[in-house]
């Protein structure tokens, strides 16, 4: 990866901490919590009313669905790093909760302290109100080892919680996008080594199924 690419995707990364967005400790995660951060927020989509705009949102709407569409049943590593890049950006203005899902050291496993965590995202992801929404479960790790390993490792761990939520809690695979940041988008970038890094993000990308 390039300089240029490398500071790009931390610039991202930086847009998206700024955005509305919660955290939440994994202690003190709960299915109610997550349900309320990923729901679409009412008021976001301009109504009819909108005027001559319509039309160009309606196009940037269609433009974003075929896009995600495109990434339903792509495996993780398949992706480039302009549709990364894409996914951060799409997402920086969609409902996400950032999860303190700790996994061990060097390792794609959940840590035991973080297993309710995961069931908890679980709960919420299988409430009807969600039903047929996409979602983008992103990875993170940090800054310990390489960076082209530390990025195969978030790949990893984001197919890990994804592989969780679809054989516990039948949530269909197609609707799970999974995505990995490596290093780039550190909790604490201040100490960019600290295991708060190893973490997971969850967007909802508004986006429904045609099965609802």
């Amino acid at each position: 990866m390039t300089r240029f690419h490398a500071l790009s995707i931390m610039t991202i990364g930086a847009a998206l901490s700024m955005t509305a967005g919660l955290a939440v400790a994994g202690d003190a995660v709960s299915a109610d919590k997550i349900l309320d951060a990923l729901k679409p927020k009412p008021g976001v989509t301009r109504g009819l009313s909108s005027g001559p705009q319509q039309p160009v949102d309606a196009a940037a709407k269609a433009k974003e669905i075929g896009f995600v569409d495109s990434l339903r049943n792509r495996k993780t590593r398949s992706l480039s790093l302009g549709e990364r890049q894409e996914i951060a950006e799409l997402a920086a203005s969609k409902p996400k909760i950032d999860l303190e899902i700790q996994f061990d050291y060097n390792s794609a496993d959940i840590s035991k302290n973080s297993v309710s965590a995961v069931q908890e995202l679980g709960k919420a992801l299988s409430d009807s109100s969600l039903k047929g929404s996409t979602f983008v479960v992103a990875g993170h790790t940090d800054a310990i080892g390489s960076e082209p390993y530390n990025q195969e490792l978030s790949e990893r761990r984001a197919d890990t919680i994804k592989r969780y939520l679809t054989e516990k809690y039948g949530i269909a695979g197609s609707n799970l996008v999974t995505v990995g940041y490596g290093e780039t988008k550190p909790k604490d970038p201040n100490v960019p080594t600290d295991p708060t890094n190893r973490r997971v993000q969850v967007v909802n990308m508004d986006t429904k199924t045609a099965s609802k």
